[in-house]
């Protein structure tokens, strides 16, 4: 009778350590005053998207070698819970077993079992292999890695000495089930120890196991291994679309006294969820162009320093300090990277967004470089210093009418800043101006109306002066009843497309990309001139890992004629930043190597004569990286729109 006792003991201690530990963590995040994004719609979306990233491990097997491996420790632990529930109940209740089932399926079950704890014992194996030897710099040396690892091959190994000692010592009708455990077996049986002294180890061996189970419970909430419990509810409250516009600040609002993040507490729960998610894997952190660049960045890094602060009762101080500094903070791209590569979906871009918004609008902190740029949006509505009257001058002699002078159209060309004032944007801009006209498209511009977009000033954190030229943009639209706009700027057709929904502009928005692609199927464009080179295509963050647009450029480029493609290295979802996303093209960069040399180099390792963009900041950041390296002879960089004009006929 001293079994049940003993376990009732324990399982209340083990237990109820852990759930006081887990109590404490819910009272954290409720310390969380931040409003947090509304997830809770889409349910059934939701339930069939956890089942296949939880279940299923769709984006932890996005790698391929420790995605396995994790998926078999995972699959694992849900197969052995079920023979370690039966431990426990049968310790409460001697000779409890699950025979009930059926000798078909207990021995089915019993069967699965023991090889799955093969399975998890190798991939233990096999992960401490690739700490100890492999050692990606992504990952890190952890401690807290080594002791889930040690905790995790303990349980397997006490499993396999437990079912072995209770094979030697009752020899059961089920001993053919178990394989594995019958090997282990074999190997004890050696010693000749005798029946009693078998089912005494047997005993013991069961306590260890229990033992070991009810302590990593009480090791979990404050453990890397969190993420087995708060991973699937912040799978489910995952942003269901690639898109996913920054929330808006209600200014109106007296109650709001502080904008954007200055403590942890201005953070949300979902926040602490995304901490408390984090698996350490450091795939964020593999694909960051800042840490790969040697900035101080590291998304990583940022969600732990975060969930110390929470832990370590500092949410009442600034975020900004040590730690987690305004290097740190200026030096993301916005280029989204580590969220589409997290594989429990923590949201990094949304606590950078938040922390900037409160340096800019509350303590009128940001780089110097900044604060031309902000005037110019004001007074001229542009980030470069032209007058706003200037702005229509590139269309001169082209014979494109105003919105104002042309009420029958059929689209709206939304030129955006880099079209209407950037010398080198703006012959892409003519060059989709020619395919339009050949496609007989009716189309118009704003004009002098257009005014910038607001995008670079929302990411910078200046929220503020970005609602004043949505606003005014959205009412000229809708003033014009405009339903179709294409443009050829990724940060503008992201920010009408996504982000101005929220101040009344709901319109069908298309990348000039998209759109060349549409017209080439439906056979409006005819591109019969050959232009024999190979062409490397450089992914826009914002058309790509913002709005999932990879297919369409590369259709595009691919039905030239004489034109061959060559992927970079990095490309679609794993593409690298051309440095330029986020507010960057606005600001100096002066700590480690620059992110726009690193992706050039990239581009032509490809061996291409032509690398393809379809932004105007990547034509500009990857234009200056081909002329560090000294490349410009040999090495053009040219817009998709330029490449389909050329490849056309009169």
């Amino acid at each position: 009778m001293w079994q049940p006792i003993l376990f009732c003991l324990f399982a209340a201690g083990f237990f109820g350590f852990s759930g006081y530990r887990f109590l404490r963590l819910y009272r954290l995040a409720k310390t969380q005053t931040g409003k947090a994004p509304a997830r809770f719609n889409r349910i059934p979306e939701r339930l069939i998207q956890t089942f296949i990233n939880v279940i299923g491990q769709k984006a932890v097997l996005q790698k391929p070698g420790i995605g396995i491996l994790h998926t078999l420790i995972f699959w694992g632990f849900l197969i052995i819970t079920i023979g370690t529930m039966e431990q426990f109940v049968s310790t409460l209740i001697p000779g409890f077993n699950f025979e009930f089932l059926g000798q078909p399926t207990y021995v089915s079950l019993l069967f699965i079992q023991d090889l799955f704890t093969s399975f998890v014992l190798l991939a233990v194996l096999g992960a401490l292999y690739r700490r100890i030897v492999l050692k990606p710099k992504h990952l890190g040396q952890s401690s807290d890695a080594f002791w889930v690892l040690a905790f995790t091959g303990s349980l397997m190994v006490s499993i396999f000495l437990m079912n072995a000692s209770h094979l030697l010592a009752t020899a059961p009708w089920y001993e053919l089930a178990m394989p594995m455990s019958r090997r282990v077996a074999g190997v004890m049986g050696l010693l000749n120890l005798g029946t009693d002294a078998y089912e005494t180890m047997a005993i013991i061996f069961k306590w260890i196991h229990m033992t070991l189970v009810m302590g990593f419970a009480a090791y979990i909430p404050t453990s890397k291994h969190l993420h087995i419990v708060a991973a699937g509810p912040n799978t489910f409250l995952m942003n269901l679309d690639r898109a996913k516009p920054m929330s808006t600040i209600n200014f109106e609002d007296e109650s709001i006294t502080q904008y954007g993040a200055a403590k942890n507490t201005d953070l949300s729960w979902k926040d602490a969820l995304d901490y408390f998610s984090c698996t350490e894997c450091g795939r964020c952190q593999e694909l960051c162009p800042a840490w790969n660049t040697e900035k101080p960045l590291s998304p990583k890094k940022l969600i732990l320093d975060l969930k110390h602060q929470l832990f370590d009762k500092k949410s009442g101080e600034p975020i900004i300090g040590k730690e987690v500094t305004e290097d740190v903070i200026w030096a993301c791209t916005s280029c989204r990277a580590c969220e589409v590569a997290c594989p429990v979906f923590i949201e990094h871009t949304d606590k950078i967004f938040d922390i900037r918004r409160n340096l800019v609008m509350m303590e009128s902190k940001f780089p110097a470089e900044v604060q031309s740029v902000f005037k110019n949006m004001e007074t001229n509505g542009t980030p470069w210093a032209f007058a706003a009257a200037e702005r229509a001058n590139w269309a001169q002699g082209l014979e494109i009418k105003t919105l104002a002078e042309n009420p029958q159209y059929d689209v709206l060309l939304w030129v955006g800043c880099a079209g209407s004032y950037d010398e080198r944007n703006k012959k892409v801009m003519k060059a989709f101006v020619n395919i339009l006209n050949k496609s007989s498209v009716k189309f118009a511009i704003l004009g002098t109306e257009e005014t910038c977009t607001g995008d670079s000033a929302r990411r910078i954190g200046n929220e503020y002066l970005f609602q004043t030229l949505a606003k005014i943009n959205v009412e000229n639209l809708n003033r014009y009843n405009v339903k179709r706009i294409v443009t050829a700027c990724p940060h503008c057709f992201n920010t009408i497309k996504n982000e101005y929904k929220d101040f009344g502009g709901n319109y069908e928005v298309f990348h000039h990309s998209e759109f060349i692609s549409k017209l080439l199927s439906e056979g409006k464009l005819n591109p019969t001139k050959s232009q024999p080179a190979t062409v490397t295509y450089h992914d826009s963050c914002y058309l790509g890992r913002w709005n999932n647009v990879y297919d369409q450029p590369r259709d595009s480029i691919a039905k030239l004629p004489g034109i061959k493609m060559a992927e970079m290295k990095h490309n679609r979802d794993q593409s690298m930043c051309c440095g330029a996303g986020g507010g960057r093209m606005w600001m100096e960069e002066t700590i480690g190597r620059r992110v726009n040399v690193v992706r050039t180099e990239e581009g032509l390792e490809t061996g291409a004569q032509v690398i393809a963009s379809a932004c105007p900041f990547c034509m500009t950041m990857i234009t200056d990286g081909v002329k560090t390296k000294e490349k410009t002879d040999s090495v053009k960089v040219l817009d998709i729109a330029e490449l389909v004009s050329d490849s056309l006929t009169n």
